[in-house]
């Protein structure tokens, strides 16, 4: 039996109706991506599982609302979690670091131990100066590097141009340079 095509306007549309399975289409969909967003905002896996529960949540109970504008569903989603997740920095006092013992690191075959500590080491340090950037640029790194989405698409998820992305990235890409460049000469 053939697979069927995945037409993802006929589940929003079953979606918000109130089909509860057609929603659970749409989670299974986007769950890895919601929750990868918001892991590397927070830096934390409880508070990320708390926030992406929250993300979906909210779609589910708002999903009647939805409308498209021609931008993809995955927009809406990422729009609802940066919202939450920009909430959630402002309430609380200091920004979490993430544990050694969360950074996935995947050791080349014949690494010493120590280059594996350098390596944890800078792959944290660069952890926390992207951290200290501002929520835009926050989210464009991560819509870029962890889902690995084009300038255009970022664009459309941000409501900005290819071309404001191009130059957002470029400043950013600058920013992060000159920090390393000032934590080096420490």
């Amino acid at each position: 039996m053939p697979e069927l095509e995945y037409n993802e306007t006929d589940v929003l549309i079953r979606a918000s109706q109130g089909d509860r399975e057609a929603f659970g289409e749409l989670y299974a969909r986007y769950i890895e991506r919601i929750f990868n967003y918001v892991y590397y905002r927070t830096g934390n896996t409880h508070d990320a599982e708390d926030l992406t529960a929250r993300v979906f949540q909210r779609a589910m109970n708002h999903i009647h609302n939805y409308t498209d504008r021609g931008v993809p569903f995955s927009a809406w989603l990422y729009r609802i979690a940066h919202n939450l997740v920009a909430n959630w920095h402002r309430d609380r006092s200091r920004k979490q670091e993430i544990p050694i013992s969360d950074l996935p690191v995947l050791p080349a075959k014949g690494d010493h131990p120590e280059t594996k500590l350098v390596r944890t080491e800078e792959q944290e340090a660069l952890l926390r100066l992207i951290r200290r950037l501002p929520p835009e640029r926050q989210h464009l790194l991560i819509l870029k590097f962890v889902e690995n989405l084009s300038n255009a698409e970022i664009g459309q998820i941000m409501g900005r141009s290819e071309g404001a992305i191009k130059s957002l990235y470029h400043r950013t890409l600058l920013a992060l340079r000159d920090q390393i460049g000032d934590q080096t000469q420490i």
